[in-house]
């Protein structure tokens, strides 16, 4: 054995030694569950300007169905699950209960693509509304705050968040992760990006590196993910964050100082305009935790009125929250099952992989990387930066695939089948032909049906998904279990604007104070 293999075989050995420490039920105690934005387009599809559907209950209080930047924009949010397809059953059905709405506001469908469809000009885009309580109307406010900051274009891209936990893990082991996902997210954006192309209305008065394909589609020819891009969440504000993910301490401080320092061109714009209606909830880098725009968060479930880094702090980490899923436009919901696998097995990767402290160089590696794979991912002999060096895409992809291969193993073993591996075998075709990846599949089917339109590609998907849908039986008791939802969340809502005393400006004051985000040492050495 040479010195050069000793010291990898020690780190294969580490990996293989704590994936035979997790139990079986260990495995089988993995959830999952799914949020998936969507935009609601015409017919034409243009932007749908029509309020959120009634029938859909209240954006604010309904468990499973709201609305995300845009009042033109469903989320749909799924429970935790035992398994990929029990997950993809619900979104199924959250899906149908709400084509059901969209067929009583009219002709509209929800957008297959995580890009948007034809745009109006950015103050038309309507803000999401969440009614006149306190709690509302600072949602509200906190979306008047992104338009001011980031345009409200670039809040219209949409996607799916997977949220992922396994029993027994730490803050620190989830914090390992997070650091060795970030580094080899890369490996997600390549195989699952579904976003190559967008309508020039989303780029127009905007500097870019997109070609033009047609006069209404602009493109990269080796993209991958345009919405993880230069063109998506990305602020000038934001790239002087340099947050740290060494430990749930420095996260949370890194966190904090953004939303306390003063931000000048926010202050600017100031907390409400001369008419007295309000701008933004702060005029600091950031208003609130959830404007921070990672590819993965550190998550846990919120108590009422509670701040969440304050339930970070006090509770530490519940689960992860994997945030650069493009939506799949060839998929009726989004994504399917073997994708939902391969995360699985991805993420049990990162969680069981040695995980170094991150640094300030290493961060912009990363950076260079995910641009790098979400513009040219499928260029042959695309290189990435690692460790101050240079290496293939496709050779490190390679390199995570093997070390996946035991933890593919492992879960088929824990739960029967050989589902895992086929995950594993897919993704390594998609690694070995980049012509079969979603990504090179939208571009090939824009110019060989559309005339290279990428409006008209994915308005006639989303057409085709919606009759799909529609199809599906949707049963008597599921239909009155929506509904009831429905019913509850507008009651709730009611309950909650009679409930409230505070005058608004009291409620910002105090949800935006620094006491908000601290948790008492005492608490803290106890949570």
């Amino acid at each position: 054995m040479t010195q050069l293999q000793a010291p990898a075989d020690a780190i294969f050995q580490n990996r293989l030694s704590r994936l035979k420490a997790l139990t079986p039920q260990q495995l089988k105690g993995m959830r999952r569950g799914i949020e998936k934005e969507s935009l609601r387009a015409q017919p034409s599809g243009a932007l749908a300007l029509t309020p959120h559907p009634k029938a859909l209950g209240s954006a604010l209080t309904h468990p499973s169905i709201t609305t995300d930047f845009s009042e033109s924009q469903v989320e749909l949010v799924t429970s935790a699950h035992a398994s990929p397809e029990a997950a993809l059953e619900e979104l199924t059905q959250l899906h149908q209960f709400t084509y059901r709405a969209l067929q009583e506001n009219g002709d509209e469908m929800l957008w297959v693509s995580s890009m948007p469809c034809g745009l109006p000009t950015d103050e038309t885009i309507p803000i999401a509304r969440f009614g006149s309580s306190n709690v509302g109307r600072a949602k509200s406010v906190y979306r008047m705050g992104l338009s001011h900051r980031y345009g409200r274009r670039m809040q219209t891209i949409s996607g799916i968040h997977y949220n992922w936990s396994l029993p027994g893990v730490s803050s620190e082991q989830y914090f390992a992760l997070i650091r060795n996902f970030r580094r080899q997210a890369f490996l997600l954006l390549y195989l699952f990006g579904a976003s190559p192309a967008v309508c020039s209305s989303f780029v127009a008065g905007r500097q870019h590196e997109l070609q033009k394909l047609t006069d209404t589609t602009m493109y990269m020819p080796h993209g991958t993910s345009l919405r993880m891009g230069r063109l998506g969440y990305q602020s000038d504000a934001q790239a002087s964050l340099a947050v740290s993910y060494n430990s749930l301490e420095g996260y949370a401080a890194s966190l904090q100082d953004a939303l306390s320092r003063p931000y000048p061109a926010y202050e600017a714009v100031g907390i409400r305009n001369p008419g007295g209606d309000y701008n933004q909830l702060a005029t600091t880098l950031l208003q609130i935790e959830n404007e921070f725009y990672g590819t993965i968060r550190p998550k846990r479930v919120i108590r009422q009125g509670e701040r969440p880094l304050h339930a970070l702090r006090e509770r530490g980490v519940e689960y992860i929250e994997v945030r650069l899923m493009d939506l799949d436009p060839f998929e009726p919901v989004g994504i399917n099952a073997q994708t939902m696998r391969f995360i699985d097995v991805f993420l049990l990767h990162c969680l069981l992989s040695d995980s170094p402290p991150d640094t300030p160089a290493e961060i912009n590696e990363l950076k260079h990387n995910q641009h790098q794979t979400a513009a040219r991912g499928r260029e042959p002999g695309a290189m990435l930066k690692r460790q101050g060096g240079e290496v293939p895409l496709v050779e490190w992809g390679g390199e995570v695939l093997a070390q996946c291969a035991p933890i593919a193993a492992a879960l088929d073993a824990a739960h029967g089948g050989t589902q895992y591996r086929e995950a594993l075998a897919a993704a390594a075709a998609g690694l070995a032909d980049a012509d079969t990846l979603p990504s090179a599949r939208v571009l090939a089917a824009m110019t060989q049906g559309f005339d290279g339109s990428f409006v008209q590609f994915a308005r006639a998907q989303s057409l085709k998904t919606r009759t799909a849908l529609q199809s599906l039986p949707l049963t008597d008791t599921q239909l009155a279990h929506f509904t009831a939802l429905t019913l509850q969340s507008l009651e709730a809502q009611k309950k909650i604007e009679a409930a409230d005393s505070l005058p608004f400006e009291e409620y910002r004051l105090h949800y935006v104070s620094a006491e908000c985000l601290d948790v008492p040492v005492r608490e803290a050495m106890h949570g």
